[in-house]
């Protein structure tokens, strides 16, 4: 084992929270040190797959949206910083009945923030987006600020600017244990042992092994990710004539959808997915390979909703959710210490805030206000 080194902080995990943070930090001078268990970008957590939806008109809670405008900003700093796109605009739109709470989620944070959107009924759906095969009753509400955010780019891009401003991060290493002291936190992993003065835990599902205690109010659900090649009519999946979206098909499940940008069309399950139980701690089912019941089950998903897409599968990917029961992020320092924070566990929704999250939690462990009000991510 190496000998001890100091930082002002300690990040642990380089996933969309801790790339973001550790890449803030050090852009603002801060001696910041960042550790995770493989070399991300990597498939290990649920920061990967090629692409993540960025929405403004926010179904799960209006309170998000200041947030995530804050994310659009940030995300096109990076780029700019880093010399590499990472955000593409192609509207996006939200499928459901008009009492489903995707549909009425959406219109709530549009009209609390004044965001731009169309309400579109079914007969305007199918004349403007063929593709989608909706009922009578649906409706959409199309908003033309969404778009796709590249993962393994954003995350890539954070972590090259951070190492270049002065921040060291130590990959392939797996913590072992962490103690929090009077004046300081030690975290030993597999190859070394390191000081510091804050120590912020964004591990995702690691979150639940590092920190044992708060284990049973989190759950880790199973996510694979399809991509597919379109039957026929293939313009009509280009980004200029169909949007992301994301589509309640009954309450409380929804599925979610990218346009070909050269890989196929990529569909997913958001919660709620056929045969998907909760995993237990340790339990290596989540990165296991899309079973043929799975890519059955999309499929006659996709002859009901998305017909044109059900053509050869041309790759599938899975990942997790890390979720909290009321499926709100926590950022917040741990129960019972004076050092050590918490910001992970998103509940599948998380990627797009990643760049705004990285501004608080610089706030938080160097002293600052935050922009923002966290009591809404408090531990509850």
């Amino acid at each position: 084992m190496l000998t001890d080194s100091t930082a002002d902080v300690v990040v642990l995990g380089l996933g969309a929270m801790g790339s973001l943070t550790v890449r803030e930090l050090a852009r603002r001078g801060a001696q910041v040190v960042g550790i995770d268990r493989g070399h991300p970008p990597h498939d290990l957590g649920s920061s990967h797959g090629r692409s993540r939806i960025i929405r403004e008109a926010y179904f799960e809670d209006p309170l998000y949206v200041p947030l995530v405008q804050r994310a659009y900003d940030r995300w096109r700093t990076l780029e700019t910083e880093g010399e590499t796109l990472l955000l593409r605009l192609t509207g996006g739109l939200c499928l459901g009945a008009p009492t489903s709470r995707l549909v009425t989620g959406a219109l709530a944070s549009a009209t609390q923030h004044g965001l731009p959107y169309e309400r579109l009924d079914a007969d305007t759906l199918r004349r403007r987006f063929p593709a989608h095969i909706v009922s009578d009753d649906c409706i959409g509400i199309l908003e033309p600020n969404a778009g796709i955010l590249d993962p393994e780019q954003c995350i890539a891009t954070a972590l090259r600017l951070a190492t270049r401003d002065g921040a060291t991060a130590h990959l392939g290493e797996t913590v072992t244990a962490w103690t929090e002291h009077a004046d300081h936190v030690e975290v030993r992993t597999t190859h070394r042992t390191v000081l510091a003065a804050q120590l912020i835990v964004s591990a995702g599902r690691g979150v639940r092994e590092l920190m044992p205690t708060l284990a049973p109010r989190l759950t880790v659900e199973r996510q694979v990710q399809f991509w597919f090649t379109p039957r026929a009519e293939a313009t009509a999946f280009t980004p200029e004539r169909f949007p992301v979206f994301l589509s309640e098909v009954r309450p409380g499940v929804m599925w979610y959808g990218f346009p070909d940008v050269g890989d196929g069309v990529k569909v997913a399950w958001h919660h709620g997915a056929p045969g998907t139980p909760a995993l237990a701690i340790g339990d290596d089912n989540v990165h296991a390979p899309a079973t043929a019941a799975e890519v059955a089950a999309m499929r006659a998903h996709l002859g009901t909703h998305l017909p044109w897409t059900d053509g050869t599968l041309r790759a599938t990917a899975t990942c997790h959710y890390t979720n909290t029961p009321d499926e709100h992020f926590i950022i917040d320092r741990a129960p019972d210490t004076d050092r050590v924070w918490v910001a992970s566990p998103c509940s599948g929704h998380g990627f797009k805030f990643a760049s705004a999250i990285g501004e608080v939690l610089a706030d938080l462990v160097l002293g600052a206000t935050p922009a923002f009000d966290l009591t809404p991510f408090g531990w509850r």
